[in-house]
């Protein structure tokens, strides 16, 4: 499969797009005023211990406390275990997942942690943290919607090769590198660095470290042990809460993160950016060098690669698909629903079955689903709504193909078929805001609802406020202001109920558009 990236860079916002085979898959939006903490290390303090949750509020100077659980304070090997496994998941998404371990104190290894683990329970949040407590934590989750940042005591900090994890005393590789021989040297190297500067912390030798030679290893150990060493001096000098580290820019992380042989070019329309990516691949991976490319059109780079109309339509909630069928996306607050709908298509001329036709156009939604998913970012429960078939053969191979397109996915997620009736449901991890979250803001005139009252709604609802409160006006006559769409409704469709209005209360009524009066808004006065 053949990658691309596109990198629109200025002094307010970059913005990513990731390319697979010239469609727009993944799309990553930084803004110079409100950057991603994701990666961030704090030095917070506890605000509040909540023994019934068992977790704990941190204060970490943001608009919101950030959330700390009992697990992400308790060290856990079984993490360390998992990194092991698939290591690449450490960084999967937009920065760091929650994952680490801390081992006991005065102990180090993995024995003397499943020795105390035996001696009783997991000890509870009220035992490890207090009110007022200085702690430092790293966010795991960016606060999303009214919900703030995920924390844990347990930091990992990923270079191109290695994974760094400072609460940790243990060397592991990848399970993926499957060479003994070269298991032992990448060991050899980081025990040696190890031993030679007083390096103290756990490492992750990644994939990506099979093969290169010791200079590149190394290169990513002095680095952790340049910046943890910076860290722990930051934290001694400030006050909580204080920022001790701050995650690579948005590109700098895609480009350790992401990049492999598979991309074909890598396009920037930035000259000072350029640079700075040309320097930062040739210390990383100097073959692809020759293809990081200066964009230099005065036409804007993402609408050059057609990355803005994606954007625009992924705002949308229908998306057509090729055939004539087409998706409809609606995120609730519990979940995201998506139905799939044949639409136009009615399959081919020639004699064929209903099924034939629903299959095509599940399988065609099946992928094109997914793809929305990545690029709008959607997590959480996702409930995919297929047209119904009969045959439980044809049911599978749109699990099959939902399960496939899934595996693209470098986010963590889990497709489960739940009924005969085509309901597939998506388990999906999201650690930053959606798409939409990012681009967009509530409607402030239908309070985000996405729905008003309709004219005649209004017209009843005035009725009803000026029979219970007409006793009680003094006057010859009525005021009635109100949205102008409001008072055409009354002198048209609703003209019987403005006629009863005034003999409800037996005086004269005038109406008065006021296009500044909100449609479902309106005042009654009294005159003379």
């Amino acid at each position: 499969m053949t990658k691309e990236m596109i990198i629109s860079s200025s002094a307010h916002e970059t913005r990513v797009a990731i390319l697979e085979e010239d469609q727009v898959a993944e799309v990553f939006i930084e803004r110079e005023r409100s950057r991603g903490v994701v990666g961030n290390l704090y030095k917070g303090r506890v605000s509040k211990v909540l023994p019934g949750m068992q977790s704990a509020f941190v204060d970490l100077g943001l608009e919101r406390d950030g959330f700390l659980y009992v697990s992400d304070v308790v060290a856990t090997f079984e993490e360390f275990d998992r990194l092991e496994t698939d290591e690449d998941e450490a960084t999967s998404g937009n920065g760091n997942k929650s994952a680490g371990v801390a081992p006991a104190p005065g102990q180090g290894g993995r024995g003397g942690h499943r020795r105390d683990r035996e001696k009783g329970p997991e000890p509870k949040i009220e035992e490890l943290v207090k009110e007022g407590q200085e702690i430092i934590v790293q966010v795991a989750k960016e606060p999303l919607g009214t919900k703030g940042a995920r924390l844990t005591c347990h930091a990992t900090m990923p270079g191109r090769f290695l994974v760094f994890m400072p609460t940790v005393d243990h060397v592991g590789v990848s399970r993926k590198i499957e060479s003994r021989e070269e298991r032992g040297r990448l060991r050899g190297i980081v025990r040696e660095f190890r031993e030679q500067h007083g390096f103290t912390g756990g490492v992750i030798i990644r994939t990506a470290a099979g093969g290169r030679p010791k200079e590149d290893i190394v290169s990513d150990l002095s680095y952790f042990h340049k910046v943890w060493t910076e860290i722990r001096q930051k934290s001694e000098t400030s006050r909580a809460p204080a920022v001790v580290y701050r995650e690579a820019s948005l590109v700098a992380k895609l480009l350790r993160d992401l990049l492999t042989e598979e991309f074909s070019a890598i396009r920037i329309d930035n000259e000072h950016e350029y640079r700075k990516i040309l320097e930062l691949i040739e210390r990383i991976m100097p073959s692809l060098a020759p293809k990081v490319r200066l964009y230099e059109k005065p036409f804007p780079i993402f609408e050059e690669y057609g990355v803005q109309a994606e954007i625009d339509k992924a705002l949308r909630s229908k998306v057509w698909l090729k055939s004539g069928g087409s998706i409809v996306i609606n995120p609730t607050e519990a979940l995201v629903a998506i139905d799939v709908n044949t639409g136009r298509y009615v399959g081919k001329k020639t004699a064929g079955r209903l099924e034939d036709t629903i299959l095509k156009t599940n399988l065609e939604a099946a992928k094109e689903i997914v793809r929305q998913v990545r690029l709008r970012d959607l997590g959480g429960i996702i409930v995919l709504d297929f047209i119904d078939m009969e045959d439980k053969k044809n049911r599978l191979k749109v699990l099959t193909a939902v399960e496939q397109e899934l595996r693209k996915d470098r986010a963590p997620s889990k497709a489960l078929q739940v009924s005969d009736f085509g309901l597939v449901i998506i388990t999906r991890k999201r650690v930053k805001q959606s798409l939409e979250r990012t681009l967009t803001e509530p409607c402030p005139y239908c309070a985000g609802s996405s729905v008003i009252k309709s004219s005649t709604t209004i017209c009843y609802e005035i009725l009803a406020e000026v029979k219970k409160i007409g006793a009680d006006l003094n006057g010859q006559s009525l005021l009635l202001r109100v949205n102008p769409d409001i008072a055409r409704a009354f002198t048209d469709e609703e003209r019987a109920v403005f006629k009863d209005l005034k003999q409800s209360i037996g005086k004269d009524v005038t109406l008065r558009p006021d296009p500044q009066l909100h449609h479902e808004q309106f005042d009654v006065m009294a005159l003379g």
